[in-house]
């Protein structure tokens, strides 16, 4: 069922451009108190949502109670109809159905359920939050610099594709994995944060640095960016350096990073860290060669289609102090 949601099967949403900070906000409401809670919620915090509506529950209300909102619906698609006199347009948003054959019948009408949800907000994600979670939920989103939006209003909206599926597939089986072997933090949190950091207990070459010194690698969150820079190269630029302070605070707080004498990233986009004052080293050919092929798999994977200025990695570094000089 998951997998049928995020190949698109039946037109079910994917989200919406993976670098815009708005995300698709949608609330059940399955009684008339949660709709009160979620209408007093949404008004304190000046935003407004897809409420998500059984057809039965919206017999009995007055389409002036839900001014500002997107109507979505909840329950048996078969009363669509009387959620379009509702809404007082075609309603096009469904909530996750629980089998595929009720998937299969909100696509017979025209209408688009709702992605697997997901605990954290992601640039263009869409969201599906219960009445009684709302309020902790937007204040999450607005401390991390997102903007809570109904799903009508998602930039970029689209339904899933098999390629979804491939990349979320990617993800879990490569991405994921090789941060649960490495101890890779993220710090992208934010909207427009793309940093992580994994620490190491070597220095690997060529670092002037001994063998055996702590170090602390930077891992670029490859969608954010990818989606940023889509949106333009100074913007993924801008959100670059601010991502750097947020490796500047781990290292003083995270005690995994502690004993780490230098931060270095190996990476083609060497030119904006050497004029964020890192050093620049180049790599033995055949470790070269190595790095430059997984980043053309990146490449591959996650749709980039602008070639990077450079097509040689090199590796980018500053002592600890040096770093937390200008990032601390």
């Amino acid at each position: 069922m998951r997998a049928a949601l995020r190949a698109g099967r039946a037109g079910a949403w994917h989200g919406g451009h993976p670098g815009d900070p708005r995300v698709g906000l949608s609330v059940p409401v399955r009684s008339d108190a949660d709709l009160r809670a979620a209408l007093a919620t949404l008004a304190e915090a000046g935003v407004s949502a897809t409420l998500l509506l059984s057809p039965t529950l919206a017999r009995d209300l007055d389409r002036a109670r839900l001014a500002g909102h997107e109507v979505g619906g909840l329950g048996d698609p078969a009363g669509a109809p009387g959620l379009d006199v509702l809404a007082g347009t075609p309603v096009t948003t469904w909530a996750t159905p629980e089998r595929l054959r009720g998937l299969h019948a909100l696509g017979t009408r025209g209408l688009h359920a709702l992605p697997p949800g997901t605990d954290r907000p992601a640039p263009g994600a869409l969201l599906t939050v219960d009445p009684a979670r709302l309020p902790t939920l937007l204040a999450d989103l607005k401390r991390l610099g997102y903007r809570p939006v109904p799903v009508r209003d998602v930039p970029d909206l689209r339904a899933g594709t098999g390629r979804d599926l491939f990349l979320h597939g990617y993800t879990r089986l490569v991405e994921d994995r090789f941060a649960r072997q490495h101890g890779v933090i993220d710090l992208a949190q934010r909207a427009d944060a793309v940093m992580r950091v994994a620490p190491l207990d070597h220095a690997p070459a060529p670092l002037p640095l001994p063998r055996s010194a702590h170090t602390a690698e930077l891992h670029l969150h490859s969608p954010r960016i990818v989606g940023l820079a889509s949106r333009s190269a100074l913007t993924a630029y801008r959100a670059y350096l601010r991502s750097l302070r947020d490796v500047g605070a781990a290292l003083q707080e995270r005690p995994e990073l502690q004993e780490a004498q230098a931060v270095f990233a190996v990476t083609l986009f060497h030119a904006p860290l050497a004029q964020a004052g890192f050093t620049l080293l180049d790599l033995p050919p055949a470790t070269a060669r190595w790095y430059g092929l997984g980043f053309r798999l990146l490449r591959v994977a996650y749709g980039t289609t602008r070639a990077p200025s450079e097509d040689t990695p090199k590796m980018a570094w500053l002592p600890r102090e040096e770093f937390l000089r200008r990032y601390g």
